[in-house]
């Protein structure tokens, strides 16, 4: 089991935030800290000090630009110090607010300190459970905050309080009441995740599906990998210990997609064992992850399908909102290029169907997921704006006659920049979309411009010339006579410059300053790429408790597509 001896905090300017000492005597975080920075960057999440006495490992992350340091001088768990570490940083955003910032925790150093005791019993990692640590600690609130500044008795836990006795003695010899928690007295969960007794008035519960799609296109177009990043994201606020089961379903089978999953504590492994697609769970109240899985789209014959197919039909497709491709080298003098975005038909937005009765967006649940209608729903999903980026070598000084096709968004590019922006809002996709008369035609937009390197900037402001310079040797005569002698024809001409030298070199030079790649950021709303759907999601009457008979929670579920620079054409 990893022993958790101490753990330090800094701040953005590597100023000591805080210093909690948990086991033993480690070294104080004045000597770790120039250790760790004295590491070239990025530096690891795990750094060997044998310079300490005794030799050292070092945990690290860094959460909102703070550092969290953790040493280790024993043999432990590197995943479990490294999970600890990321705990702390989520249940400090949980108290204080996120962003963490070094205000907020200099401002509830009493609550902070709570935290940390609550959570690391005698260097043993206890509890981490942000709906637990409710139970224990009361979080920061202005009130609380006011009545501590005037003197008055406060429910805020302060660490200077005894924990030994529940009244100290006051000034006046009487005694005062304790500063600490005031649900003290309240039984604990049955459920270490869990807070007790929890009251909602209106029962809900909703189920967020995110994807995060990473595609790698050739410059055929041919899909060299695809791969959908899932994290289901599940909100409980449902009173009493509701007992839950979930069921997933994708087209051939959840067990064929889904690979690497991972899960919260609360779920029943057996039960997703027995019965792949089946979450079966005691929620936390509240908002909380409950699993993580990644899908690898083109199957795992694709590589087969690589090195063995002959034909473009036979190779894997993807049905995804939009791809982009790159031409480069246009133009008599090879400086032009073309990057041309294609947007997929079915991502329109538009259904003929009804759309049913929902809440915040999302789509009903009873027995199945009802049928929406709606832009944003999975019977009509939508693109929101789309983002193309496209990075630019280092030599290229400016790009020339930018422009959009159409007037299909809005290009953006200044001069030594390493990228264009080309931005493409909701409503002109909808225009875009709009335009198509089957079959996909139409449903494209273009950005060309022209590429400027050192080379022509110099032949611009200069006057440089590619063509060889010769000198004459001829001879004129100055005589009274033939006064206008100079201006004749010399005896011998220089030697004409070769015109398809030059173009071949010109091209060449500008064939460097071409992009190599672009990158296509977008979100749909309504749409996984790994098809993976929730069937149902129920209540088992039977084990949960506190709930109520004939209280039917609300239930709503809602999919979201999200590519961040991830579908990646090169050429």
């Amino acid at each position: 089991m990893s022993t958790i001896e101490a753990l330090f905090i800094f701040d953005e300017h590597n100023t000591p935030l805080l210093e909690h000492t948990y086991n033993g005597r480690p070294a104080s975080g004045s000597t770790l800290l120039p250790l760790y920075l004295s590491h070239p960057t990025p530096r690891p999440s795990l750094i060997y000090l044998p310079s300490t006495n005794p030799a050292t490992l070092l945990y690290s992350i860094v959460q909102d630009q703070l550092l969290f340091l953790a040493p280790c001088s024993s043999d432990t768990q590197p995943l479990q110090v490294l999970e600890f570490l990321h705990r702390v940083a989520d249940v400090l955003e949980d108290y204080l607010g996120a962003p963490l910032l070094a205000s907020k925790i200099e401002s509830n150093y009493d609550v902070v300190a709570q935290l940390l005791n609550e959570m690391v019993d005698g260097g043993i990692i206890s509890c981490t459970e942000p709906n637990a640590l409710r139970d224990l600690v009361d979080a920061p609130s202005l009130m609380k905050s006011l009545l501590g500044n005037v003197g008055l008795p406060s429910t805020t836990p302060s660490s200077l309080a005894p924990s030994a006795t529940p009244f100290s003695l006051g000034r006046g010899g009487g005694p005062s009441p304790r500063l600490g928690p005031s649900n003290a007295a309240q039984s604990t969960s049955p459920v270490p995740w869990r807070r007790a007794n929890v009251r909602h008035t209106s029962n809900e519960m909703y189920v967020d599906i995110v994807e995060t799609l990473s595609v790698t296109l050739s410059p055929s177009g041919r899909p060299l990998s695809a791969i959908a990043n899932g994290t289901i994201a599940f909100t409980a606020k449902v009173s009493g210990i509701p007992d839950l089961i979930l069921h997933l379903g994708c087209p051939g089978g959840i067990s064929n997609a889904i690979s690497l999953p991972v899960f919260h504590p609360c779920v029943r492994l057996n039960r997703w064992k027995e019965r792949p697609g089946q979450l079966s769970f005691v929620p936390p109240d509240g908002r909380f992850v409950l699993a993580g899985y990644e899908v690898d789209l083109l199957g795992p014959s694709a590589l087969d399908a690589f090195t063995t197919s002959t034909t473009k039909q036979s190779l894997p497709s993807l049905n995804i909102p939009a791809t982009v491709s790159v031409h480069t080298s246009l133009g008599p003098s090879g400086s032009d290029f073309q990057v041309r975005l294609q947007l997929n038909p079915r991502f329109t937005g538009k259904s003929s169907a009804p759309p049913p009765s929902s809440a915040s967006g999302r789509g009903g649940l009873g027995s199945r997921i009802a049928a929406g209608g709606g832009a944003g729903t999975s019977t009509a999903p939508a693109i929101e704006e789309m983002t193309i980026h496209i990075p630019l070598p280092s030599s290229v000084h400016n790009i020339l006659d930018l422009r959009v096709a159409r007037g299909m968004g809005d290009a953006s590019y200044a001069p030594g920049s390493a990228s264009i922006e080309w931005r493409i809002s909701s409503r002109e996709i909808s225009m875009l979309m709009s335009q198509d008369r089957g079959g996909g035609v139409g449903c494209h937009a273009t950005l060309s411009g022209t590429v400027v390197g050192a080379q022509d900037d110099d032949e611009n402001g200069a006057g440089f010339d590619d063509t060889a310079v010769s000198l004459s040797t001829a001879t004129y005569n100055y005589d009274d006579d033939q006064a206008s002698s100079y201006q004749s024809a010399p005896t011998s001409t220089p030697q004409p410059s070769n015109s398809a030298q030059v173009d071949e070199k010109r091209r060449k030079a500008n064939k460097i300053l071409m992009p190599s790649a672009a990158t296509v950021s977008f979100s749909v709303k309504g749409w996984l790429p790994s098809g993976i759907k929730v069937e149902s999601l129920n209540v088992d009457q039977k084990k949960s408790k506190g709930l109520g008979g004939g209280v039917t929670p609300y239930k709503g579920v809602k999919y979201l597509c999200v590519s961040r620079r991830s579908v990646e054409c090169r050429c």
